[in-house]
């Protein structure tokens, strides 16, 4: 049905809808592609934001040498989309998701993220006895405290562990500075995210003196893309929701020069008092967690509260005209959390229905 409609006018399709902007979307991924070109950095943007090979072959067009995926399902609806070059990004553990990595090997060139040796000894095992070697890398822990293994000495034992287990292909190591992006000032951000990544690189280089090789060096968030990019030392950059960007990365992040292209196209329902509008996009349309969505063309409207299916504004004198059937666009204020939340993106260029893109990527959470 969907399909169909190519070719509509934006606001005369029903809502809620989740939109794209196909221009704001591709310049802000030539941007960043940009961005990492001049510094001599690879692009292997996170498809957390989009779960869309069609997406993410854009991306790959613009100089991307890859992806990068949370999970094994995601990273299979990738190479069935085309896609080779995949990270897992998070600690893939279990029989059954080791035996899929073993038969992705056939069909992409999967790397896959460890920070235990509990986590390589049985995909080694399994691989080995499907004839493939898929390429692993050790997350290191920069202060997130979330997952990865100590820097230092801890890094070089297991890397040099994991090399010697025939079955798996040592490549590199990662980490991730996601606990310094809210850093309202920008030189004590800059100045903690230098710090964090050094500790990444100087493994790195420990690896190497060890007679290792250590060929990626992998970090980087949106919200600190453009810090931990001139970072010496990094191969290659994980920003992916740039492409989207959001007020989160805007305003939490102090993230520049990107364009929001990711909206919700809604309706004003019901106009209680003069200065309040509610919507027909709650919560189940929008994440409103760690930012808010923003009233876009109505300066002084804010949105107040969402509650499961309503969105409750507060109206300025310059927005207290919004009448009941009027539709408005709200740019999305986190897009990873909002995006799972649909089936499908709409592109849109110049307010006209472009493409239809199936988010497949969609509940894959094993």
């Amino acid at each position: 049905m969907s399909q169909s409609l190519i070719g509509a006018s934006k606001f005369d399709l029903d809502t809620p809808l989740l939109c794209i902007d196909l221009d704001r979307m591709e310049a802000n991924i030539r941007k960043m592609a940009a961005t990492c070109a001049a510094r001599g950095v690879q692009w292997r943007p996170h498809e957390k934001c989009h779960k869309t090979p069609a997406i993410a072959q854009l991306e790959l067009a613009a100089g991307a040498i890859g992806v990068t995926c949370a999970k094994v399902s995601e990273a299979e609806v990738m190479a069935a989309g085309g896609i080779r070059d995949i990270l897992i990004a998070t600690m893939v553990v279990g029989e059954r998701k080791w035996q899929r990595i073993a038969a992705l090997c056939r069909h992409a060139d999967p790397i896959v993220t460890i920070d235990h040796f509990a986590q390589a000894e049985p995909l080694a095992a399994i691989c080995r006895a499907a004839g493939v070697a898929p390429r692993v890398i050790l997350e290191v822990n920069l202060g997130l405290d979330r997952v990865g293994v100590r820097p230092g000495r801890d890094t070089l034992e297991l890397a040099q562990a994991v090399s010697k287990l025939q079955g798996l292909r040592f490549a590199g190591i990662m980490g991730y500075e996601g606990h310094l992006l809210r850093i309202a000032d920008p030189v004590e951000k800059e100045q903690k995210i230098n710090a964090a990544i050094g500790l990444l690189t100087g493994c790195a280089d420990a690896i190497r003196q060890a007679g290792l090789p250590c060929d990626i060096v992998s970090a980087g968030g949106t919200g600190s893309y453009q810090i931990t990019v001139n970072c010496p030392g990094i191969t290659e950059l994980q920003a992916g929701g740039g492409i989207f960007m959001d007020p989160f990365y805007k305003n939490d992040c102090q993230v520049g020069e990107l364009e929001y292209a990711l909206t919700v196209l809604a309706t004003v329902v019901s106009r209680p008092t003069l200065e309040r509008a509610v919507l027909d996009s709650g919560r189940k349309t929008m994440h409103p967690d760690l930012a808010l969505p923003v009233v876009v063309g109505h300066p002084d409207a804010r949105v107040k509260r969402l509650s499961a299916e309503h969105c409750e504004l507060e109206l300025g004198p310059h927005s207290q005209d919004l009448k009941i059937g009027d539709k408005l666009e709200l740019v999305v204020g986190y897009g990873d959390f909002t995006t799972v939340l649909h089936d499908e993106f709409h592109g849109f260029r110049n307010n006209r229905l472009e493409v239809v893109w199936p988010i497949l990527g969609r509940g894959k959470l094993t």
